[in-house]
């Protein structure tokens, strides 16, 4: 493999807290070295001049549905690691919830395997906490992680039943396995189809309150605290939400929490017209926990910022909006979506790069977001200025349903390598 040289960029490497101006040098696959200046490289070398742009770790997200096996024609492992690749990422952690659900070993190794035949994106998954996302009994986490999983959830469904989810807990722990919940009390929130409040209200919709995700979280914080498990909370959408994650690391807990850009960017407000495509579960919410959120993410309440990645189809969306599937796609919208938070002020780039890099790679233990001599060459090049007009039609996605098409953004990936390989440029 060829040497690339990544030439004059800002390299950002929240890991060690490098930011300088220079150049990386991608040898066999690794980085194989970072270098203040320009350098010399050899002839019959790729030189990729980065000068005004940031080269930084590869992305990685947490959360996302790629729908296969069972529901290819919304996504496959193939399509959904080409979309990761167009925005940036180097690595994706795929949901339990196809058809059938990735409840034992041998789906485990499906997903992870066809992600390595796609070539893309590095595609992780995760094995479900109940078998068939019942919520009655537990999967077999032992096997699953020997077979390649780096987390249990049933996202999409939460576990009511609170002595299942602490044997869930203590089960996982005994196999150094997080546990990612989606928080929602289904006795509050039945029947809801967007946010509780004025909107809902002018809008005739039944309303979800912010409550139904708060004494879930507060739940499992205590049973966290309970088993010395670690939780991981999915999509976080609510202030309540916030406060109780802030206090639960104050308190030393194994606790940790993702945001995703549609949380931080949009209020239901975007429903306003009857927009499926602004139809989630936890749904888009007021003003004030957009603002609680933002908060979160600059002061390390939060730990990742993951997009939950949600391709659906015309038969999911095109329709009257109680009947909508919940979800929107955000691989390829992530970048620019989190840049707008970087030039309002609310975050550093640094900060930025580490929510999106470093961050993820921590809560799972994930190989990667870092930029280290010796280390697989997985780097994502950022212009931050790049203008651009956001066009669902030419997604790498098959998914469609994003409330930002027709968006002007400034910010964009435009080079993805993972293990050296350029993946994606533009």
């Amino acid at each position: 493999m060829a040497e690339i040289w990544l030439v004059g960029g800002r390299i950002l490497d929240p890991a060690s807290g490098m930011d300088t101006a220079g150049t990386l040098v991608v040898r066999d696959g690794a980085i194989a070295a970072i270098e203040k200046g320009e350098g010399a490289p050899a002839p019959g070398t790729r030189v990729i001049d980065c000068r005004g742009k940031w080269i930084v770790p590869g992305l990685i997200d947490l959360h996302v549905h790629l729908r296969e096996p069972g529901e290819e024609y919304k996504e496959t492992i193939e399509t959904g690691a080409r979309a990761a690749a167009a925005g940036g990422f180097a690595a994706v952690v795929a949901m339990p919830n196809t058809k059938p659900p990735i409840d034992d070993p041998s789906l485990v190794r499906f997903v992870i395997e066809k992600g390595k035949e796609a070539g893309y994106a590095r595609v992780y998954t995760s094995g479900a906490i109940t078998r068939g996302l019942r919520g009655e009994e537990l999967a077999d986490y032992g096997l699953m992680k020997e077979a390649g999983a780096v987390c249990v959830t049933d996202d999409g469904r939460p576990v009511m039943n609170a002595g299942l989810m602490r044997r869930a807990l203590e089960y996982a722990s005994t196999f150094g396995l997080p546990v990612m919940v989606h928080e929602e009390d289904l006795t509050l929130s039945g029947g809801a189809v967007m946010n509780e409040g004025p909107t809902s209200a002018r809008l005739g919709l039944p309303g979800f309150p912010n409550a139904a995700e708060d004494v879930m979280v507060l739940r499992d914080i205590e049973l966290a605290a309970l088993t010395g498990a670690h939780l991981h909370i999915a999509h976080l959408s609510t202030a309540g939400a916030v406060r109780a994650v802030r206090e639960a690391k104050r308190r030393g807990l194994r606790v940790t929490a993702e945001a995703t850009p549609h949380h931080f960017t949009l209020t239901d407000e975007a429903v306003a017209r009857y927009d499926t495509h602004a139809k989630m579960c936890p749904p888009l919410r007021s003003r004030a926990d957009v603002e609680a959120i933002r908060e979160g993410l600059a002061d390390g309440t939060l730990d990742a910022i993951a997009t939950d990645h949600a391709p659906h189809s015309s038969l999911e969306k095109d329709v009257p909006f109680a009947q909508a599937a919940n979800g929107i796609v955000g691989l390829e919208t992530a970048v620019p979506l989190t840049l707008a938070l970087v030039r309002e002020g609310i975050l550093s780039p640094m900060r930025a790069i580490e929510l999106l890099s470093w961050g993820p790679a921590r809560i799972f233990g994930l190989p990667g977001g870092r930029l280290e001599v010796g280390a697989p060459a997985d780097v994502t090049v950022i212009d931050p200025d790049l203008e651009w007009e956001i066009d669902a039609n030419r997604f790498a996605s098959k998914g469609r349903n994003t409330p930002f098409h027709g968006w002007k953004v400034r910010g964009r990936a435009v080079r993805t390598l993972v293990g050296g390989k350029i993946v994606h440029e533009i």
